[in-house]
């Protein structure tokens, strides 16, 4: 019997359950890598992600072959070829393969018809399995992020003293929400110049032109575990104790501020999550860094990337297909394109994901989604969109964070209100609209800022199934105060937007 591993592109780690059943017999285990051009043609990629992705399969593939693993890497259009004829030359007999995250990854998985026994093994890049989630579920009431967090907090004993939250308190969120100040000094970033092996696949991309979204150079993303492990401590030593403070603010130029840019390495395997927040805590034991920002940035990655994965799979295949709203607006092309818009956050958020494949999660939420959400574009278009253009986007994490967190396409499975908000949220949080063209105290005139009409505009277009939801009780009530003149005001500047320049 001959066993052979496929090495998925998101799963670059030694530790995954396929490498590690066959680690005893490296030597003779045939392993394959497959770059299919056929797969990312199915999106319009962000260019430094498949940059990214390649680099790092083809940098995980050197790593494997220098450690005396038979390493076959194929660049081909499919999947299915060149591992019909791998499986054929070895004599493989069985292909063992450490289970995707996605579904539909999964699903071509298992529609392929191969010479030999395909067997799946348990993903073990996830702190809770789906099984465990779903246990955790089934036992529930209410599945609110809160609840789950704390429970993952006991269960892997994260700032924990006994059966208590260090400090007292289980969540510091409301010391992680100031605005940005004047002149803020943001740290320089860890940064990597390509090596021969990421020059090759950015040559590569720009000769086939998969696809002509985002800026290809410059690429300074790292693409080896050494340069992940850099980035990690980096963001500890440098980023830190300063993250969770201005960890919502946004700032014209000012790409990262005192993020951790983790999650592209996590998502790839090239990280651990437990080891992530392991050297997270122990920072705060050794150096005594601020509890909000040690507390904050492990309840991104212990709390809410492990609950998105849970839900993912919680909730029925079909999950990306809800449209509670009913919202049917095609796609704006500035989302392609930041240059056709002049409403300056979007501009911004928009013109730095062209340029590094990434935004923050309140330039996701509270620009982008929000955005979507309160103009009425149709949810599988914008959630296609953030898979397409964010780095660190697969879709486990984005039918979740767009179809449900962002604009509520589920109806309340996930969350309990709409993320809509006004352009007051913008300009408290950021320093956009001190140099856009729209006024952001106005929303009644040609100079308002579409954020305000767009809002009520939505609040009043779906006030009946609004109603619903306990927590719009307030703003239903302040939309009652609106003069019907007013609303109709707001209704027309609406219909009148222009999308495009």
């Amino acid at each position: 019997m001959v066993v052979g591993v496929w090495i998925l592109g998101d799963r670059l780690n030694r530790l995954q359950s396929s490498l590690e059943s066959c680690h005893e017999q490296k030597e003779k285990t045939p392993v394959i890598f497959i770059e299919s051009s056929n797969y990312v043609k199915q999106r319009p990629y962000h260019q430094q992600k498949l940059v990214l992705v390649w680099s790092a399969m083809r940098h995980f593939a050197e790593e494997l072959k220098a450690d005396n693993w038979q390493v076959t890497y194929a660049i081909t259009e499919d999947f299915a070829t060149p591992l019909q004829e791998w499986i054929q030359k070895n004599k493989i007999t069985e292909l063992r393969i450490t289970t995707p995250c996605d579904r539909t990854f999964l699903a071509r998985i298992q529609s392929l018809s191969l010479d030999c026994k395909i067997t799946l093994l348990p993903d073990n890049h996830f702190l809770w399995s789906r099984q465990e989630f779903q246990d955790w579920a089934k036992s529930r009431k209410r599945l609110l992020m809160e609840d789950f967090y704390r429970e993952g907090r006991k269960r892997f004993n994260i700032l924990m003293s006994g059966k208590d939250p260090i400090g007292g308190k289980w969540n510091y969120d409301k010391q992680n929400r100031k605005p940005p100040k004047k002149n803020l000094e943001t740290p320089e970033r860890i940064w990597f110049e390509p090596d021969n092996i990421t020059q090759e696949v950015i040559n590569w991309i720009q000769e086939k032109q998969f696809s002509n979204y985002g800026e290809i150079t410059p690429f300074q993303w790292g693409v080896t575990r050494e340069q992940a492990l850099q980035v990690l401590e980096h963001f500890i030593t440098e980023c830190l104790p300063s993250f969770g403070t201005y960890q919502d603010a946004m700032v014209t130029g000012e790409y990262t501020i005192w993020h951790g840019l983790i999650s592209p390495y996590l998502n790839l395997g090239l990280l651990q999550p437990l080891e992530v927040i392991n050297a997270v805590e122990k920072a705060y034991y050794d150096r005594e860094l601020p509890l909000n920002s040690v507390e904050g940035f492990i309840r991104q990655v212990l709390g809410w990337r492990e609950y998105m994965h849970g839900l993912y799979y919680h909730f029925d295949a079909d999950y990306s297909q809800n449209n509670w709203f009913e919202h049917d607006r095609p796609l704006p092309e500035f989302f392609w394109d930041s240059s056709q818009t002049n409403l300056n956050c979007l501009k911004q958020t928009l013109i730095q994901t062209e340029k590094t494949g990434y935004a923050h999660h309140i330039q996701r939420l509270m620009i982008l989604a929000n955005f979507a959400l309160i103009t009425g574009i149709n949810p599988q278009e914008i959630e296609s969109w953030f898979h397409s253009v964010f780095i660190d986007a697969y879709d486990w994490v984005m039918q979740t964070n767009v179809i449900g967190m962002g604009i509520f396409a589920d109806g309340g499975m996930l969350a309990s209100k709409p993320y809509a908000a006004l352009a007051n949220y913008i300009n408290k949080m950021s320093d956009y609209c001190s140099n856009c063209q729209y006024n952001k105290s106005d929303r009644l005139t040609e100079k308002a800022c579409p954020f305000n009409y767009f809002y009520w505009d939505f609040i009043a277009r779906h006030r009946d199934k609004l109603k619903s939801l306990g927590r719009m009780n307030l703003i239903l009530g302040n939309l009652k105060k609106i003069s019907e003149e007013d609303l109709k005001t707001m209704q027309e500047l609406a219909q009148k937007f222009e999308f495009s320049k």
